[in-house]
């Protein structure tokens, strides 16, 4: 499509010249996502009020120019990344946290405040909001939204569509929708506000968020059981989630991750670990203490060589520091990674972790997993060369393995990156025809003119 000269001094005009930059320099710091793929956008505006992103729409569905949205640009599939060019919109100063409603457990937000902000604001009033991706210090609630990311706590409380009541949002008409409820119930008409959740920014721009709140748990507890084999880890979890005792998180290290991640421990790991499980509880302080130490007994019979209970919330951050650590200490072992976000049924976890492992055998290259075991989701990071072309090669027979094995186990190609520009190839693998169709019926209704994010989920 490209931008003619009135293209740009009318997007000047809705903006301001502060907030639209064209420097190559400056394009190129929003041509990219943690995929490490790039493309060069013809600009890049910084919207503040809803009002300039209806603006912007109607411009673009007049002049047909392509809008991409993008919050932090930590995505892992390519879902803000500008492949056909045009408009990348940042909506880094649409960042207000509008209203937080502590009578009617909401909150109301912008799709620009930083997740972990949004987490300190509402405990600080004794509330709660449970998603917690990874990312949470740089990832926007608009990404959340766009991705329905999920995170450790997840298995316990749900991901991000659980707790979006509604929505406001610009189409790419530029008309102003609005979704959903303020209310614990609602069922009037379609969900649209579960629709626009999860949709990748291929549907509308989302300008105001409600989300539902709970009340902050009182105390919580956080554990770390070493394991000398991985099938004894695999194994304990599917066993841990049949109790009555529902940890909120149930993440899981290999070797090579516990290697990785050694010196962000503040103790001796034990000889011979071959896996760490990191729970965490929450609830009564009589409640936790009481399923901590069942917990504790559990894993011992399970097979744990050590269970360690962090003191204090110290200790518990410096587990969950060399949690968060891992994605980037990768790197140590090979210049580039694909990292995958599969999910199988909890009962197939141990043969999940066999197939990594066979993988690795069979194409030769470093395959590290770790992720939310209590919920399935297993981060599987192929770890290779892309300037090698035999590993590039291996690379990606080895994710066609690892898919074809997920969608053999009952499983998912994505519990929370989403499908972007990286996995569009396997969508068909998993979703028929008919539904594809559908899928793709539904955008044509939102964006007749494929105006917003083109390129993305479909071939």
């Amino acid at each position: 499509m490209g931008l003619s000269p009135s293209i740009y001094k009318d997007l000047e005009k809705i903006l301001g010249k502060e907030y639209l930059t064209v420097k190559k320099e400056e394009l190129l710091c929003y041509s990219y996502d943690a995929t490490g793929q790039s493309y060069l956008p013809d600009a890049v505006i910084f919207p503040e009020t809803e009002a300039q992103v209806a603006d912007i729409f109607k411009l673009a569905s007049a002049k047909k120019f392509f809008v991409v949205p993008r919050g932090s640009g930590s995505g892992m599939t390519g879902g803000a990344i500008p492949v056909a060019g045009g408009v990348v919109l940042v909506t880094s100063r649409m960042n207000r946290i509008i209203e937080i409603d502590e009578e009617n457990f909401i909150a109301r937000v912008e799709p620009g405040v930083i997740v972990s902000e949004i987490h300190k604001a509402v405990e600080a009033k004794g509330l709660f909001y449970p998603p917690d991706p990874a990312s949470s210090s740089v990832c926007t609630i608009g990404g959340n939204v766009g991705e329905c990311a999920g995170g450790p706590r997840a298995v316990k409380y749900g991901v991000t569509r659980d707790y979006v009541l509604g929505l406001r949002a610009v189409i790419p008409s530029g008309q102003i929708i609005e979704t959903g409820v303020a209310t614990a119930k609602g069922v009037a008409g379609y969900d649209l506000t579960r629709l626009i959740v999860g949709s990748e920014g291929t549907l509308a721009l989302v300008t105001q968020i409600t989300l539902k709140l709970l009340p902050k748990p009182a105390a919580v507890k956080t554990m770390a059981v070493f394991f000398d084999s991985m099938d004894k880890a695999a194994q304990t979890v599917s066993k841990v989630m049949k109790q009555a005792t529902i940890p909120r998180c149930v993440e899981y290290l290999d070797e090579a991750c516990i290697n990785l991640v050694r010196k962000f421990l503040s103790f001796e790991l034990p000889e011979g670990i071959r896996a760490l499980l990191i729970l965490e509880l929450d609830g009564t302080w009589d409640q936790v203490e009481r399923e901590a130490e069942q917990i504790k007994k559990f894993c011992y019979g399970a097979g744990a060589q050590k269970v360690l209970v962090a003191e204090d919330e110290k200790a518990a951050q410096q587990l969950w520091e060399a949690r968060r650590a891992l994605s980037p200490v990768l790197y140590k072992i090979a210049p580039n990674k694909i990292n995958e976000d599969i999910v199988v049924p909890i009962s197939k976890i141990p043969r999940m972790v066999e197939i990594t492992r066979e993988i690795q055998r069979t194409s030769g290259l470093t395959v590290v997993s770790f992720g939310h075991a209590g919920d399935g989701n297993i981060h599987c990071n192929i770890m290779y060369d892309k300037k090698d072309a035999a590993q590039t090669q291996k690379a990606e027979q080895a994710v066609d393995d690892l898919f074809a094995a997920t969608l053999k186990l009952g499983g998912t190609i994505t519990g929370e990156h989403g499908v972007g520009i990286t996995k569009s190839k396997y969508l068909p693998l998993e979703i028929g025809s008919t539904e594809l169709e559908i899928m793709k019926g539904i955008k044509k209704v939102f964006d007749p003119d494929t105006i917003l994010n083109p390129g993305k989920i479909f071939l």
